[in-house]
């Protein structure tokens, strides 16, 4: 049942139209604002955080409204005393839920395909939560405390159907996840390419047994890190490099060479870093001693010959 509404969703060619008119609205907003709005659409992603801001978030209106509906049922059961603690909890869920639309409104704004049909769905689910809390209360202040009720009752029911898709996005369309977490090169030093195969200063995609790595070769000095994205898996090695930056050509995530840490968003999982070396005219890498990811100084040596 489940995976047939996610079907269900997924049809609803309509959804497309209006995401494909809200998506450029987004990101406009944030272009109009120059360097200072690039600065703060990264801060909504969670680039300061090292992971997505928004389902952090969401637990605060999330939270709130299960204490609402929680003293609301004890209220309706004749126990006096929760009235004004239920009211209250419903207009910190409504504060929580501004925090919550607009990282997920940014985080959304980068999404492709299914997920972005679901996300939008997800979306419109929790304005229709909020709009009911915030008719909720009003009836409430006003003394008209069952309709009250009612309307929290069905904002909650609203939220529950939303947190399902948001589970969805992490969980099936990865929306968030660290797409390479599970990237790996073996232990030992293994060649994968040439160093004639490698031009200097332009971005390569080689393979270590099923991994990919990009390379960068300036003479001698080899820098390699996991060449699928930590956002939606783009190829880093069909971006941009730029000095010791490397920009996704999907949605723009640029991540820095040397360490593989998060310059720019939407990304906010920095990339593995592998060491590298130049040996009888090869390129070999490994994983870092001790298992060390994204440390500077384990790039350090990269350039070295042995």
């Amino acid at each position: 049942m489940a995976d047939t509404a996610i079907d269900l969703i997924d049809q609803q060619n309509w959804l497309n139209s209006a995401a494909d008119a809200l998506q450029p609205a987004v990101h406009q907003a944030f272009d109009a604002l120059g360097e200072s709005g690039r600065t703060v659409k990264d801060a909504l992603h969670g680039v300061w955080l090292g992971h997505p801001v928004h389902p952090a978030l969401t637990d605060v209106p999330i939270g709130a409204w299960t204490t609402a509906l929680v003293f609301d049922t004890l209220e309706a059961s004749g126990t006096r005393g929760f009235a004004r603690a239920a009211d209250a909890a419903i207009a910190v869920g409504l504060v929580g839920a501004v925090g919550a639309a607009i990282t997920g409104l940014t985080d959304w704004s980068e999404t492709d395909g299914r997920a972005k049909r679901v996300g939008l769905t997800h979306g419109l689910l929790n304005i229709t939560a909020a709009g009911l809390y915030g008719a909720s209360l009003w009836f409430r202040r006003r003394g008209r405390r069952r309709q009250g009720r009612g309307f929290a009752f069905a904002g909650y029911s609203a939220v529950m159907a939303s947190a399902y898709l948001g589970g969805n996005l992490v969980y099936d369309q990865q929306v968030g996840v660290d797409r390479s977490a599970h990237a790996s090169v073996p232990e030992g030093f293994t060649r994968v390419a040439s160093l004639a195969e490698v031009p200097e200063n332009q971005p390569v995609r080689v393979m270590a047994d099923r991994t990919p790595v990009l390379l960068v070769r300036r003479g001698t000095t080899i820098r390699a890190i996991a060449e699928t994205c930590s956002h939606l898996s783009g190829p880093l090695a069909e971006g941009r490099l730029d000095g010791n930056t490397i920009q996704c050509p999907w949605h723009g995530s640029t991540f820095c060479i040397d360490d593989g840490s998060v310059v720019r968003g939407p990304a906010t999982h920095p990339q593995p870093v592998y060491e590298a070396r130049v040996r009888d005219g090869g390129i070999e890498i490994r994983q870092p001693a001790g298992g060390v990811r994204n440390d500077p100084a384990a790039a350090a040596p990269s350039g070295a010959r042995e």
